[in-house]
């Protein structure tokens, strides 16, 4: 499982879910420049919802905290892994 998504205003935000080696799921962000952060997803979630908010959270101009109210809003529990 991978999947991406990119702001479609242009910008070089980009949010990115993955499956890491040990089944977990977890989603990455990169802004095109300096910032990577990776963060464990720790709740049981579908891959329709989360997708969802990861696509509403890369178009608003301020990503990482849309990502975080856009998890909170469907109750995503994640812990980071880097930063």
């Amino acid at each position: 499982m991978q999947r991406t998504y990119h702001s479609s205003s242009g910008g070089f935000d980009f949010l990115g879910l993955r499956q890491h080696r040990g089944g977990g799921v977890e989603i990455v962000y990169d802004d095109g420049v300096a910032r990577r952060m990776v963060w464990r997803v720790r709740s049981s979630v579908s891959d329709g919802i989360i997708g969802e908010a990861l696509r509403n959270a890369v178009n608003q101009s301020r990503v990482v905290p849309a990502l975080y109210a856009e998890l909170k809003k469907r109750a995503i529990a994640v812990e980071s892994v880097i930063s």
